[in-house]
C-alpha cells in the first residue's frame, strides 16, 4: 500500500496537471499529449515514482486520456458534418499498424531513449506550429497508393513515441496537402483514437518494473481517470479565453512553450 501523504500529493499534481492541459486543449485546440507526457515525468519522478520505465507510464498514461478525450471530440465534430470519413478509413490501417509498432518499440526501448525521442521529435512540432504558413502545400490531396502506405505507419509510430493523439502530426500533414483547416483538426481526432486504443491495450500488458501506485501495466489509474475529469471541468474555459485572445499570438507562445518542454525533456536524456 502506498504511502497516503504520497497517494494525496500525486492527486494534487496530477488535478492540477488535468486543468492545465483541459485549458490548453480548449485555448489552442491541441491535444493534450504533449503536455501530459513532461508533466506526468516530472510528477510522478518528484514524488519519487523513478522506475527503470517511467517514461513509458508517461505515454502510455497519456494514450489511455487520449482515448476517451478523441471519441467525445470526433462524435462531436461528426455532428457537425466535419469528418472526412473517406481520409479517415483509407489511413487508419496504416496508422493502427504503425500505432502497435509504436508500442511495440516503446516497450522495448530505455526510458532515457524515450525521454531523447520526444524531446527530438517535439522540437519539430513546435518549431511547425511556431514558423508553419497556412498556404505551405505539398500536394492538393491527401496521398493514395504507396505514398499512404508509406506515410500512415509513420504518423501512428511516430504519435505513440511521443504519447500524443493524431493532432500534432495529422493536422499539418493533412492541411499541406490541402485539406481544409477545422476538417483537418475534425478528421485528427478519429486518426487520436485510431492510434491510442491498439496501443493503450498493449501497454495495459507490458510488464513494468516500479510502476507507480495503482498501475495496471504501464498505465496509471490515479492519473487516467483524474485528468479525464478535470480536463471536462477546464476546457470550457479554455474555449472562452479562445475567443478573447489572439489566435496567431497564442499559437507562437505555445510553440515557444513547446520548444522549451523538449529542449529540457532532450536535456534530461543526456544527463545534464
Amino acid at each position: 500500500m502506498p504511502d497516503m501523504t504520497l497517494l494525496v500529493a500525486m492527486v494534487a499534481m496530477v488535478a492540477v496537471i488535468g486543468a492545465f492541459a483541459g485549458v490548453l486543449a480548449g485555448l489552442l485546440g491541441v491535444g493534450g499529449g504533449i503536455v501530459l507526457v513532461p508533466a506526468f515525468y516530472y510528477a510522478f519522478q518528484t514524488l519519487g515514482y523513478d522506475g527503470p520505465q517511467l517514461m513509458q507510464v508517461c505515454l502510455a498514461t497519456s494514450l489511455a486520456t487520449i482515448v476517451i478525450t478523441s471519441v467525445r471530440s470526433v462524435l462531436s465534430h461528426n455532428k457537425k458534418g466535419a469528418v472526412d470519413w473517406e481520409i479517415l478509413k483509407g489511413w487508419a490501417p496504416g496508422i493502427a499498424a504503425g500505432a502497435v509498432l509504436g508500442m511495440l518499440t516503446a516497450a522495448s526501448l530505455r526510458s532515457s531513449t524515450l525521454q531523447a525521442l520526444f524531446g527530438i521529435l517535439g522540437i519539430l512540432v513546435g518549431a511547425y506550429l511556431g514558423l508553419g504558413r497556412s498556404h505551405w502545400r505539398l500536394g492538393e490531396a491527401m496521398p493514395k497508393g504507396l505514398k499512404r502506405i508509406v506515410i500512415s505507419p509513420v504518423v501512428g509510430f511516430l504519435s505513440v513515441l511521443m504519447g500524443i493523439g493524431g493532432g500534432s502530426f495529422g493536422v499539418p500533414l493533412m492541411t499541406l496537402y490541402g485539406t481544409p483547416i477545422h476538417r483537418a483538426v475534425a478528421t485528427a481526432a478519429g486518426f487520436g483514437v485510431i492510434i491510442a486504443v491498439p496501443s493503450v491495450i498493449g501497454f495495459l500488458f507490458m510488464p513494468v518494473q516500479d510502476p507507480p501506485p495503482f498501475s495496471v501495466g504501464a498505465v496509471n489509474f490515479v492519473a487516467f481517470p483524474l485528468v479525464i475529469a478535470m480536463t471536462l471541468i477546464t476546457a470550457p474555459i479554455g474555449v472562452r479565453l479562445a475567443h478573447a485572445t489572439d489566435a496567431a499570438r497564442l499559437k507562437r507562445i505555445f510553440a515557444i512553450f513547446v520548444t522549451i518542454v523538449a529542449l529540457n525533456m532532450l536535456r534530461k536524456a543526456m544527463g545534464w
